[in-house]
């Protein structure tokens, strides 16, 4: 028996992400995947799976209304959080919950960051080069349409649970690596590009996001002498116009901006959740700092489980309150305890 998921009206950016697909870059295809992979890992968390191949339903900006058809579902939201109810009743984000058969899940608009991300116990999809998420500049699937429908597991229990996690959603500090062409910037700049308060422009995508700021842009004497050479996610382009441009999950394999610095791998999730006017800073690293972060970072992961914890809810939350058993060992106002029994 298998249980499906009915998109009933989709969002504008829906799509299926996983952890993409490393190792193509040779072929002119840049890793893709989830834009916040740590999302994707506490979504598998709280479904009770293992976070590698975890496969998830990724909301960009807002979600859309979807119906469990065929088994009850089992499913998990995470990311960026939004508003959800599932018929009507409010549903806690960062938590696990049932779907019940024929019960409709309505998520609609950020309310922090940009990314969010439905997990469904036992979805699946074809498997193409080697991953099954949609790499959409890539031209490898694309994005969910209303009336798709996806194939899932019953539930395989009733969820119920919740998972805490470090607020990467608002911005901030990002702590970036000298990248290629790092020396060929003055050392003034370097220093204004860390003293600059930058804020996230709206033209981002899953391809990279500009950098916005007040006064002049950035540049090097070489700016003009780049030849197009190989790039990777997290680099920092600085475009024509002299802004930063944070390369991310989908973008190009190759450019010929020149490269002012290199976000870590540990903040690259930041910069992707970060919604449009979020205040952005830079930061130089070393990279004994950069590899702590990783480690951090994948400590973290592995640590999902045991964070995953049973979710406390309001009363006014439970709509079947009365069929739970809220007090036991009642006994007689009248009856005196000390009172021996016949």
């Amino acid at each position: 028996m298998t249980g499906v998921l009915e998109i009933l009206s989709a969002g504008p950016g829906l799509s299926l992400q996983d952890a993409g697909r490393p190792g193509l870059l040779s072929k002119g295809l840049s890793r893709g995947g989830a834009m916040d992979p740590l999302a994707v890992a506490e979504g598998a968390a709280l479904l009770g799976a293992d976070p590698g191949g975890a496969l998830a339903i990724e909301m960009a900006g807002a979600g859309g209304t979807f119906r469990a058809e065929d088994a009850d579902l089992l499913i998990a939201l995470t990311g960026a959080p939004m508003t959800a109810d599932i018929d009507g009743a409010r549903v806690q984000w960062a938590g696990s919950h049932l779907l019940p058969r024929g019960a409709t899940l309505k998520i609609g608009g950020a309310l922090k960051g940009s990314y969010g991300y439905l997990s469904i116990a036992g979805l699946d999809a074809p498997e193409i080069l080697g991953a099954r998420s949609a790499h959409i500049s890539g031209g490898i699937g694309r994005r969910l349409q209303t009336g798709d429908r996806l194939v899932c597991a019953p539930a395989p229990s009733t969820g119920g649970m919740m998972i805490g996690s470090d607020d990467r959603f608002s911005g901030g500090e990002i702590r970036i690596l000298p990248s290629v062409q790092t020396s060929q910037f003055a050392p003034e700049t370097l220093a204004r590009l860390e003293e600059t308060a930058f804020v996230k422009d709206a033209r981002a995508s899953r391809m990279g996001a500009r950098m916005g700021q007040d006064g002049p842009g950035f540049s090097s004497d070489a700016h003009l002498a780049i030849l197009s050479e190989i790039i990777v996610p997290g680099d920092v382009q600085v475009i024509g116009d002299g802004s930063p441009f944070v390369l991310l999950n989908e973008c190009q394999s190759m450019g010929g901006y020149p490269r002012i610095a290199t976000v870590i791998s540990a903040d690259l999730p930041k910069v992707a959740q970060a919604a449009p006017g979020s205040p952005i800073r830079f930061r130089f690293v070393t990279l004994e700092e950069a590899l702590t972060a990783r480690s951090s970072v994948d400590k973290y992961l592995k640590s999902l489980s045991s964070r995953v914890q049973p979710r406390v809810r309001h009363p006014a939350d439970i709509p079947d309150l009365l069929s739970y058993q809220l007090v036991g060992g009642v006994i007689s106002a009248h009856h005196d305890a000390h009172e021996k029994e016949t």
